[in-house]
């Protein structure tokens, strides 16, 4: 995994966000090994598959200036999920999207939002993008739930991807 070029860190209010290293696979292994916690997205079969999905969103930053981040919990430097700004490797056409998930332990406290406003915050006061793109799958409330609180709005549904699709445009610059 390169770990030279990668997306800025960043902290929230709960948060350390930082580009996954080598070192990082193991502890998001675990996360993203988990088919239960995982089922509304993409679980790694082994812990190679994590390392070739970090590596293979990583690879984007040089073409895009943006890339997931690895998040920690500032308390105590756990490793609590993965999530940030991306193009999306197989179907970049897609767009800018967000996007996360936490380790079961951790639902239910607003780790994910703190994401999203962080990738929000990097991709309309710094990156001066035009708008942010997400997917989730209908039955997956809680990350509609985050989405809406960020304030993405329901653009329709991808059959191919089974999943409801968000958008949230750049705020306007009233003069």
């Amino acid at each position: 995994m390169r770990e030279a070029a990668g997306p800025p860190t960043r902290e929230t209010r709960r948060l350390l966000l930082r580009a996954a290293t080598d070192a990082d696979v193991e502890a998001l292994f675990a996360i993203q090994g988990d088919a239960d916690a995982m089922r509304f997205t993409y679980c790694a079969p082994h812990r190679e598959a994590t390392r070739a999905f970090l590596e293979s969103y990583a690879a984007r930053f040089a073409e895009d200036g943006y890339a997931p981040w690895l998040a920690l919990l500032r308390a105590d430097g756990r490793v609590v999920g993965w999530g940030g700004l991306h193009r999306d490797p197989k179907e970049p056409h897609w767009g800018t999207e967000v996007a996360y998930f936490v380790a079961r332990a951790c639902w239910g406290r607003g780790l994910a939002g703190e994401i999203v406003a962080a990738s929000l915050a990097l991709a309309f006061g710094e990156l001066g993008l035009a708008e942010v793109g997400a997917f989730t799958r209908p039955a997956n409330r809680a990350s509609a739930r985050v989405l809406v609180r960020a304030g993405f709005e329901r653009v329709g549904y991808e059959p191919r991807l089974e999943r409801d699709r968000y958008l949230l445009r750049a705020p306007r610059n009233n003069p």
